[in-house]
């Protein structure tokens, strides 16, 4: 087997063409590339204009690279991993982080200086590929309630939000 580098962009595009559960990369190229007899797939007679594109939310668990997150070597690293691929996974739903916070701090923000103004030795950093911020300053389990809080406000099953938090 061999890996290859695509783009974000494409990747979802990649795996929002999943048909069933547990559908591989793989199998998904070489059914729209390959016309493959078994994965069934009906091609257009003749050439249509391109469609508009339709932005679909993907989920955390189509985008996840378990090797880029192991590479990962610091909670904190991970944390912003998993942050910055839920931010990917749901573009326009992801400013609803904003209402997630603590009793006395904001936990993310537009600008470090917003976190850094409401609460002290809160480390903000920015969450990759993102116009957020987070506060990194908290423990192991708070980032976890946070990463809990974030896939619920995404709106992933308790279940589901349950796993993205495992994933720290």
């Amino acid at each position: 087997m061999k890996t290859i580098e695509i783009d974000d962009e494409l990747y979802q595009y990649i795996a929002g063409q999943t048909q069933k559960i547990g559908e591989s990369a793989s199998e998904i190229l070489r059914r729209l590339l390959l016309g493959d007899a078994e994965a069934k797939v009906v091609l257009p007679a003749e050439p249509v204009a391109a469609a508009p594109e339709v932005v679909l939310n993907s989920n955390i668990f189509d985008l996840i690279n378990k090797q880029d997150l192991q590479a990962e070597s610091s909670v904190v690293g991970r944390f912003l991993f998993i942050l910055s691929t839920l931010a990917r996974a749901h573009k326009k739903q992801f400013d609803k982080v904003l209402d997630i916070k603590g009793r006395n701090r904001l936990y993310f923000g537009r600008t470090a200086e917003e976190l850094s103004e409401a609460g002290s030795s809160t480390n903000p950093k920015p969450i990759p590929n993102t116009g957020f911020w987070v506060i990194t300053n908290s423990n192991t389990t708070r980032k976890k309630m946070m990463l809990t809080e974030t896939a619920i406000k995404l709106g992933y099953s308790e279940q589901d939000a349950e796993r993205i938090r495992d994933l720290l």
